[in-house]
């Protein structure tokens, strides 16, 4: 089984694994501009699709409960990904100090969910256009220090023009006047 496949059945990325993913076999995307309208789907290694989501599970990780180490975490995930934040929002639950929030973004969404007790957190990171989602992988293990990485990817929208019955369809027309 190739380390694709195997990254996409959510193997763990720790380095040096032996199905740890290369940045080498994912290029970044390209956006397309068809009929004069930038349309932000991606098209890799032949496959065109909305945007990369990511799932991403952090497993004995530590600073989980410190909402300031999140915030700045999630805006270095952007940065690093080349997203355009939009706004973040964060929630810190108590007596356990577990947070919850998302970074809304242009592009999308990065959303966390921590259980600081259980040393765990569960992020989505959702991005279209020409970003680079899976650069934020390593900005979390930098800033959560976990003993475990687990990713899970999937191409969303990658069978729109199928279900579509092959056309670019829109479901509504929309018209602009001066």
């Amino acid at each position: 089984m190739s380390s694709d496949a195997l990254f996409q059945l959510g193997m763990d990325l720790d380095h040096g694994s032996s199905t740890a993913q290369t940045e080498e076999k994912h290029s970044r995307c390209t956006v397309s501009e068809g009929d004069g309208h930038k349309d932000f789907f991606c098209e890799r290694d032949g496959v065109r699709f909305a945007g990369t989501h990511l799932i991403i599970d952090l497993i004995r990780a530590e600073r989980l409960d410190d909402i300031e180490h999140i915030d700045q975490t999630l805006r270095r995930c952007v940065e690093v990904a080349g997203a355009t934040l939009l706004h973040i929002h964060l929630h810190h639950f108590t007596p356990n100090g577990g947070v919850s929030g998302v970074a809304v973004l242009a592009e999308s969404h990065i959303s966390i969910h921590s259980w600081p007790e259980y040393g765990y957190a569960a992020l989505d990171v959702f991005m279209c256009g020409d970003t680079e989602p899976r650069l934020a992988i390593d900005v979390l293990k930098e800033a959560f220090t976990p003993g475990k990485v687990v990713v899970k990817e999937h191409l969303r929208g990658k069978e729109l023009l199928r279900w579509n019955g092959g056309s670019k369809r829109r479901s509504m027309r929309v018209s602009v006047s001066a």
